[in-house]
């Protein structure tokens, strides 16, 4: 019957025939491709294929040794009148050397000399290539392992107590830790650590913080380092230490100022176990999100972050199996 329907159908409109016939070449060549996973749909293939299909990609990581560590211990008695206060950890002498009103144009004008053409190696290195477009430079020498406070601070005489409105021409502070002795900077793949930081003064009340952080290398490149948003196990503050209305402001003068980003704010968790699974350890930092939430189980499910839905681009790992079961036992 269904025969001499299509033969009926042929001969008033063969048109129709073969637009009928054409479609139905494409819905069986789809079911076929989908079957063998070389396209859609993904409805026809089982979990494990479909588990395999959907990981993401594992970035390649090179391990290298930072011998530079810096931090602010206490950002809320830091402005550009009373100073601040930095504590170095660093694996070898080092040089602190640290420029007030240093030129935004030129101090990144200098990374770019760093990567083209000449290493900034020493303190003198970067001022020639900031062609001393700064305002007041302080250095202290740092013994290896010495964790004892720098003070730094403007002098009187400079007068200077904001460096006005944003957007500005100059960064408040930038520190750079360089290796002192020539040696090591034969050993090291970081050579020198750049940090900009801002110091609140009148005109601009942000909290004291570091805002950028660059790693350059021996080779010539140079790293912006990133911060991962994780959960860790910290107890709820109080209400005489933060007030409720402060990272909400902090928040609004840094996209005023252009600092912000699009790092999502996180509500704080109360383990480093995995969000989804609740019982591996978290492992897995996500790209370009970099929330890091999924442990070795759970990533292989997982194109978009659990925690903000961004597609996943690529991930690596915080680390090996080995060394996750190396710590294991060493806690047991």
């Amino acid at each position: 019957m269904a025969a001499v329907f299509l033969v009926t159908l042929y001969e008033y409109s063969p048109l129709f025939y073969i637009a009928l016939v054409s479609v139905c070449f494409l819905v069986t060549s789809a079911l076929v491709l989908g079957w063998f996973g070389l396209g859609v749909p993904v409805i026809l293939r089982n979990s494990e294929e479909t588990e395999s299909s959907t990981r993401v990609l594992k970035k390649r990581m090179r391990q290298v040794k930072n011998p530079f560590g810096l931090e602010i211990p206490n950002p809320a008695a830091a402005s550009v009148t009373r100073g601040v206060t930095l504590t170095p950890d660093c694996l070898e002498d080092c040089v602190l050397s640290c420029y007030w009103g240093c030129n935004v144009q030129k101090l990144h004008e200098a990374l770019q000399k760093h990567v083209y053409c000449f290493r900034i190696k020493t303190p003198q290195a970067l001022e020639d290539a900031l062609y001393n477009e700064y305002l007041y430079k302080q250095q202290h020498f740092i013994k290896r392992n010495d964790k004892a406070e720098k003070y730094c601070q403007l002098p009187e005489d400079a007068q200077v107590v904001d460096f006005g409105p944003v957007p500005r021409a100059r960064y408040p502070l930038v520190a750079l830790l360089t290796l002192a002795d020539e040696e090591d900077r034969e050993i090291y793949d970081i050579i020198a650590m750049v940090a900009v930081i801002h110091i609140p003064d009148e005109s601009y009340r942000l909290s004291c913080r570091i805002l950028y952080q660059y790693l350059l290398l021996a080779q010539g490149q140079y790293h912006d380092l990133k911060q991962l948003f994780m959960s860790a196990n910290s107890p709820a503050h109080s209400s005489s230490d933060s007030f409720p209305d402060e990272s909400s402001t902090d928040r609004g003068l840094l996209e005023k100022a252009g600092l912000a980003g699009d790092e999502p704010e996180l509500q704080e968790e109360n383990s480093r176990d995995c969000v989804v699974c609740q019982n591996g350890p978290v492992n897995w930092v996500l790209l370009p999100c970099r929330h890091t939430c999924l442990c070795d189980g759970c990533i292989k499910y997982f194109q978009q972050c659990p925690m903000c839905r961004q597609f996943v681009q690529e991930s690596f790992p915080l680390c090996s199996k080995k060394e996750q079961d190396e710590d294991e036992s060493t806690r047991v």
